[in-house]
C-alpha cells in the first residue's frame, strides 16, 4: 500500500473538512494563495536539495513515484496540509479571542 499517498491525501481532507467547520475564509483569501506560492517555492529549493543529493530518500513502496524535480508529489500535499491547518487554527483562535 502506498501509505505515504494515503496519509498525504487524507490530512488534504482534514484541512477542507476543518476549514468547513471553523469557517475562517482562509482558502478564498488572495494573501493566503501568494504566501502558500513562496512557501512552495522555499519547498522546492530546501526539499529538492534534500532530496536531488540523496539527504533524504523515499522509499517507493510508499508513494506513488510521481515527483517534481527529485521532490515526491506527496510531499506537496503534505506541506499545504501542514501549513493551512496551522493557520486555520491560528485564525479561528484568532476569532474567538476578539
Amino acid at each position: 500500500m502506498k501509505e505515504y499517498t494515503f496519509l498525504a491525501l487524507f490530512s488534504v481532507l482534514i484541512v477542507f473538512a476543518l476549514e468547513a467547520w471553523l469557517k475562517t475564509g482562509l482558502l478564498k483569501k488572495k494573501l493566503y494563495w501568494f504566501f502558500l506560492f513562496l512557501v512552495f517555492l522555499f519547498k522546492l529549493l530546501v526539499n529538492g536539495y534534500l532530496t536531488g543529493k540523496s539527504i533524504v530518500i523515499y522509499n517507493p513502496e510508499f508513494f506513488l513515484g510521481f515527483r517534481l524535480g527529485s521532490i515526491p508529489l506527496e510531499d506537496f500535499f503534505f506541506g499545504f496540509s501542514m501549513v493551512t491547518m496551522t493557520i486555520i487554527f491560528w485564525e479561528s483562535l484568532l476569532k474567538e479571542a476578539n
